[in-house]
């Protein structure tokens, strides 16, 4: 089975595999989609007639520049024309969580940015196939609780309003990174495992919708959907650019491990295979990037930046979501025990988990919706956007 399934491959590493060597892995995992950070030629190159779709990255320190129509349509003929149509690119993401690094100057360049990308991809007749976005992090929300009432923090509607109409204007998805788990490690005692990992539990009710809600992540994309429905934009399209879960953290990252990497992701896979939407939106079907193709050892900041890869830098799974690696060795690249036909196994539900976890029951739901408004009202700088 062969899923919409998209991967980040993300290269802050001095290890990693060959390009050539990553195209079976991508296919061995059944992603039909690759997200990069730039654009490296090497990767465009490779992934040449595949049919695997690209979205490439234009990094934020280059957004100044790109400001410049002459330096966009220069950028753009030499890392997206010159790959099409071979290599299937189909959109730019200009930037990466501009919004909530608190720049001014940086903010202040990303929408006119993406407007001259955008007007190089006009006059070189590619704006029907490539289309123009940025991600963003979910701390650009200043309320999630409940899902209905998700709001844009008041500070940055001036640079949210303009940007999603442009999006609007020209097809574009509305990118956005979530990551449950650092609602868990923010608050283990108050944040049940088993809803932030997809495992079976009682669940939480909206009271504004009484929408039931049995995992974390569909709270956070239901609580964008509702961002936007309140500024007008309520059929603008969301994507996931960014969801995982660590195999390995500090002492203080409580909550990653390989056994919850693989349930998160594991349980992941399993739900978009079944093309569910959202309790908000359940005719919609999932449009999500995993994070990580690979663990990455060059990132800074705690250990779990640097684990969060489904595969190690030598092509082995990092932990058992059921595919097999593709084993790097002298520069040739073999298939791992699955052969040629890719995974049989990997989207099955990790097993359930029955290890005490927190579970949320009808008698606790109040207390953990309490303690979720709480914590994203009282750390709003770090944590609004999660959900508690």
């Amino acid at each position: 089975m062969v899923l919409a399934v998209g991967i980040n491959y993300g290269q802050i590493a001095n290890n990693l595999p060959s390009p050539e060597h990553v195209v079976p892995l991508v296919k061995a995992i059944g992603a039909t989609r690759v997200k990069l950070y730039d654009a490296d030629p090497k990767v465009l190159k490779a992934f040449a007639n595949t049919g695997v779709e690209f979205i490439v990255g234009l990094g934020n320190e280059y957004l100044s520049k790109m400001t410049d129509p002459v330096n966009a349509q220069q950028w753009v003929k030499t890392n997206v024309q010159a790959y099409l149509p071979a290599t299937k690119i189909t959109s730019i993401a200009v930037g990466n969580e501009v919004l909530t690094f608190n720049d001014t100057s940086l903010s202040g360049c990303l929408l006119p940015a993406m407007q001259s990308v955008h007007t190089a991809l006009v006059k070189l007749k590619l704006d029907s196939q490539v289309t123009v976005t940025t991600a963003h992090s979910v701390a650009i929300l200043q309320s999630s609780y409940p899902p209905s009432s998700g709001a844009f923090r008041q500070d940055l509607k001036a640079c949210i309003s303009p940007i999603l109409d442009f999006l609007s204007k020209t097809c574009s998805p509305f990118l956005i990174n979530a990551y449950p788990f650092f609602a868990y490690k923010a608050s283990p005692k108050q944040v049940s495992l088993d809803f932030v990992l997809f495992q079976p539990n009682a669940g939480i009710i909206d009271p504004s919708t009484n929408l039931h809600y049995d995992n974390m992540l569909f709270a956070q994309i239901d609580a964008v959907y509702a961002a936007l429905t309140r500024l007008g934009y309520k059929k603008l399209p969301v994507q996931i650019s960014e969801t995982g879960w660590p195999s390995k953290g500090d002492e203080d990252e409580i909550g990653a491990s390989p056994e919850n990497a693989k349930k998160y992701n594991g349980n992941l896979l399993k739900i978009i295979s079944q093309k569910k939407g959202t309790p908000a939106r359940p005719n919609i079907d999932l449009n999500i990037f995993v994070f990580a193709m690979f663990n990455e050892n060059l990132k800074p900041g705690p250990t779990s930046e640097r684990n969060y890869g489904l595969f190690k830098p030598d092509g082995t799974p990092a932990y058992g979501l059921g595919f097999s690696g593709i084993g790097v060795s002298g520069g040739n690249s073999t298939v791992g025990s699955g052969g040629s036909n890719g995974p049989s196994v990997y989207l099955s539900p990790p097993a359930n988990s029955s290890d005490g976890y927190l579970a949320i029951s009808s008698s606790t739901e109040a207390m953990v919706w309490s303690n979720w408004r709480r914590l994203s009202m009282g750390l709003i700088s770090m944590l609004a956007y999660m959900m508690y």
